[in-house]
């Protein structure tokens, strides 16, 4: 089942053989900026205890309503940049070998803490371009035409990052939309599909909240020339529901992403109509998948994107994954050539350029 792929990919600290990146997490973030999706908290709820910070007093409240604190959402300042360090740190022990940073333009992105965090811990870390959700970005982003987009897109996958040139992106994502998908995203998701079709690079999209969001996505993508082999959707796991997902899987060829495996709180703030999944009911798709011969389109990872979910928060952190699910992947029935597949041969034939 594993396969030797060729080439290398773009890290934040240089060029990487392929075959050196190990089990790899494919969407995470080290540092973003997440404030504008505060979410007031309900009306029932008379205190939040220890506001402006996480404590045994608050960690059990943040995890039931993780949006409603701004302290949590500050993914960017000096308390949540040491606490990822040692995280990440955490993550090398277990066995990791890669992260993915998909924070791209419009989540106000870290590179100069990537780079720092690479060279500390000795993980690799891929550094994204591309656009996110239009009510993250500013004016002069909003208006900036397909051509720009594509051209920016370009520069930062071929020369280096607009605020740091030495470093290149590793791959487009993730490219953000929300539902309807407005005409600011619509534009990146067509600039995304050209440039694919150039560079043969790996592309991650983050799809609205809504059932329809995967397929239009998609739809859109490829007209432009994108090639769904290549690309990532992510979020499945608080997207589609078990026969959406079937349907999905049916209808295209793209890697379907189980990326929120830690959140444990079926309550989703961010849209209460639909129910999140547990990490068994996770591991439950992915076995289903596994049924219907499509493991090899799988990945799994954490999102993580607020403070709590970070160990030294309280939370599970990056080695979730390594340390929590796949062994009960194992108990369960996977083989460790199938749980390999997903960690560290599907990310490694994502991220080929091919």
């Amino acid at each position: 089942m594993a396969r030797n792929y060729s080439g290398s990919v773009e890290t934040v600290l240089g060029s990487k053989p392929l075959s050196e990146l190990g089990r790899t997490l494919t969407h995470e973030h080290l540092a973003l900026d997440f404030c504008k999706f505060y979410v007031a908290p309900p009306r029932h709820i008379k205190h939040i205890p220890d506001g402006n910070n996480l404590s045994l007093r608050n960690v059990g409240y943040l995890r039931q309503y993780p949006y409603s604190s701004l302290y949590n959402l500050e993914f960017r300042d000096k308390d949540a940049a040491e606490a990822v360090k040692i995280d990440v740190e955490l993550y090398k022990e277990a066995g990791g070998g890669t992260i993915v940073e998909n924070s791209s333009h419009g989540l106000n992105r870290n590179i100069p803490l990537m780079k720092q965090i690479s060279q500390s811990t000795g993980v690799n870390v891929i550094a994204g371009t591309g656009f996110y959700v239009a009510c993250m970005q500013q004016a002069s982003t909003l208006n900036m035409t397909k051509e720009d987009m594509y051209n920016l897109m370009r520069q930062e996958l071929e020369e280096g990052c607009v605020e740091c040139p030495e470093v290149k992106a590793g791959c487009i994502g993730e490219v953000g939309s929300s539902w309807p998908i407005e005409d600011f995203e619509k534009r990146a998701i067509r600039a995304t599909g050209e440039l694919q079709e150039q560079l043969r690079c790996p592309v991650s999209f983050h799809p609205g909240r809504d059932a329809s969001a995967p397929a239009e996505i998609l739809r859109l993508y490829q007209e432009a020339g994108g090639n769904s082999e290549k690309a990532i959707m992510s979020h499945i796991d608080r997207t589609l529901n078990e026969e959406q997902l079937l349907e999905f899987a049916d209808a295209t060829k793209c890697y379907i992403q189980f990326d929120l495996f830690g959140v444990e709180c079926s309550y989703y703030q961010l849209n209460p109509l639909v129910a999140m999944p547990s990490d068994a009911q996770r591991v439950d798709l992915v076995a289903l998948l596994k049924k219907e011969n499509q493991l090899h389109r799988v990945l799994m990872s954490h999102d993580i994107h607020t403070k709590h979910r970070l160990i030294q928060f309280g939370g599970h952190g990056y080695s979730h994954i390594i340390n929590n699910v796949v062994p009960v992947m194992i108990i369960r029935g996977f083989t460790t050539e199938e749980t390999e597949l997903l960690t560290i041969e599907n990310p490694k034939r994502w991220l080929a350029r091919q």
